[in-house]
């Protein structure tokens, strides 16, 4: 099952891919989910809820139930301050923040939304609960982000943060998904709902200036002086994203010379262009779904794009032009743990099982550990509360770090700040990220690197996801004695869905993917791109052994 490249991939939308929206909305408030199917069901994934009305996989009955089952979470916890929410720009992110908020003004939550519906930036949300928190014992505060992060235009996502901030753990998400499948049967009672007019005038229902306290408190983990004295020229693409009214109020607060590339936001996304598989994903680490900054790379000194909720970060390089996300992580955790001396001294480097190797090198280079966890960012959140994290990254392009003093920013992936960070790289040291990881390969090692994404149906995903070491039988590695079979993390010994080995001079992973219909096989060599692409083909072989019949 090799993935194939459409032959439409970055080039622009035609009418023809671009979803319709009033069908999409009337799906999302006509149809009704049979939780007896399993597509059908609430499932929360490695970030939420996601799915699609068209699908019955998302939609105002998905959202109701969900809305209610954290109100009793919530009462359960005594989890009794504000809850912060927000929504981005897909189409059916208002519909469903209008859902939320009839369930959590009929139960009596105080819900803090932003004035005027701006649309709100995940880590926006994380931030104003760790904010509302700091130095309370009691009334905590938690949120909701409504996001399918940077899927397709036809889906919706929903996602709860508890009172650390961070995507919500598994035994959160067990909970509410159970309770809300419950809530899902016909005839199930136990949903409190008041209509959209009386839960926008309710008490309980108050405005937050997300935009105003964000941007305010970004001195405090940036050096936004240095960024603004070097006077460099830089271009932002919000991807018609939540944090499209973010840049211009930054720039503005901090006088920098940030250009806006496009200020667009249209829920059929046709300003972007094609993904690997034609489709309309924000994907700001996807050279595909990336070419019209890529194109722009050389009117800026450095330039960087965000995905739809603003929790991922895309880096452009004049010197490289579109940073592969592990090539950018290695550089910002060399740089910060070398540039951030308020920082604990036993502050560990965080990384998932399927991030470059070269993170490793960097961290045994800066005599610091690292923290190797399953895919998820909610496997870094304690550790960012704590201190003992000072860097969070996925090589997804999602990532945060510690404020300068060493103390909490976000437990939530946090795309502006990466972006910026870039910034501030370029105008301390006077190379950009591009460069600066092209003098740790000629210290380090070379790294090759590849990710492939396969189509995969449930049944496959779920048996890729319980592949255990008995079924990868071999030896050698592309031709080098196996030195691990990996099926738990190595930092906390949690389990990471699918399966890692590696060799001396590289490794590689197959794991499902925890929001779409897709397995991904991740794979790394220290040697050159010829042993990558056998890495990718022996991959390959396992995993069509281990979904063979399913």
């Amino acid at each position: 099952m090799s993935p194939r490249l459409n032959p439409l991939a970055g080039k622009p939308a035609p009418a023809a891919s671009l979803v319709n929206i009033p069908r999409l909305i009337t799906a999302y408030y006509s149809e009704r989910p049979d939780p007896s199917v399993a597509s059908q069901r609430v499932a929360f994934g490695t970030s939420g809820h996601r799915g699609s009305a068209f699908d019955i996989s998302f939609n105002e009955a998905h959202v109701l139930s969900i809305s209610q089952a954290i109100c009793e979470y919530r009462k359960q916890h005594g989890i009794d301050g504000p809850l912060f929410m927000g929504f981005d720009t897909h189409a059916l992110s208002a519909p469903a923040f209008a859902s939320a908020l009839e369930v959590l003004a009929a139960n009596g939550v105080a819900v803090m939304i932003a004035a005027q519906d701006e649309y709100t930036p995940t880590p926006a949300i994380s931030h104003a609960i760790l904010v509302y928190n700091r130095g309370r014992s009691s009334g905590l505060a938690d949120g909701i982000v409504i996001t399918p992060s940077h899927n397709p235009p036809d889906n919706g996502g929903f996602k709860y943060n508890p009172t650390n901030g961070g995507p919500a753990d598994t035994d959160i998400t067990n909970w509410i998904e159970n309770r809300a499948n419950e809530l899902l049967r016909p005839g199930a009672l136990g949903i409190k709902r008041t209509p959209y007019s009386a839960a926008r005038r309710a008490a309980t229902t108050r405005t937050h200036d997300y935009v105003t306290n964000y941007v305010a408190d970004l001195g405090n983990i940036l050096d936004m002086q240095v960024i603004r004295d070097s006077k460099l020229r830089m271009g932002v693409d919000p991807l018609g994203g939540a944090g499209v009214h973010y840049w211009p109020r930054i720039a503005e607060r901090y006088g920098l010379d940030l250009t806006v590339v496009n200020d667009e936001v249209d829920p059929t996304f046709r300003f972007m262009t094609l993904d690997w598989d034609g489709k309309i994903r924000m994907d700001p680490s996807s050279s595909y779904a990336m070419q019209r900054l890529i194109q722009l790379k050389d009117r800026y000194d450095i330039a960087f794009a965000c995905d739809t909720d603003h929790d991922r970060h895309g880096i452009v390089t004049a010197s490289s032009g579109l940073m592969p996300p592990n090539h950018y992580l290695a550089t910002a955790i060399d740089y910060l743990f070398s540039h951030r001396s308020g920082w604990r001294a036993d502050a560990a480097v965080g990384k998932t099982v399927v991030s470059s190797a070269m993170i490793d090198r960097v961290g045994r280079r800066l005599k610091r550990s690292v923290f190797e966890v399953p895919v998820g960012f909610k496997w870094f959140v304690a550790g960012l509360l704590e201190g003992t994290l000072g860097f969070g990254g996925e090589e997804s392009a999602g990532a945060s770090f510690s404020r300068i003093d060493g103390s909490v920013w976000t437990t939530d992936k946090d795309g502006i700040v990466p972006a910026l960070l870039s910034a501030e790289i370029t105008a301390r040291t006077g190379r950009d990220p591009g460069a600066h990881y092209q003098a740790l390969t000629q210290e380090l090692g070379n790294s090759f690197a590849d990710r492939i994404d396969a189509p995969a149906t449930p049944a496959q995903k779920a048996k890729l996801g319980k592949l255990d070491r008995q079924q990868v039988r071999i030896a050698e590695l592309a031709g080098e004695p196996i030195e691990q079979i990996l099926t738990h993390a190595p930092g906390n010994n949690a389990p990471i869905g699918g399966v890692k080995v590696t060799s001396r001079g590289g490794w590689f992973a197959a794991r499902p993917s925890g929001t779409e219909d897709i397995y991904k096989i991740y794979a790394e060599s220290f040697h050159d791109d010829a042993h990558l692409r056998r890495l990718i083909r022996e991959a390959q072989s396992i995993v069509d052994a281990a979904l063979a019949g399913a």
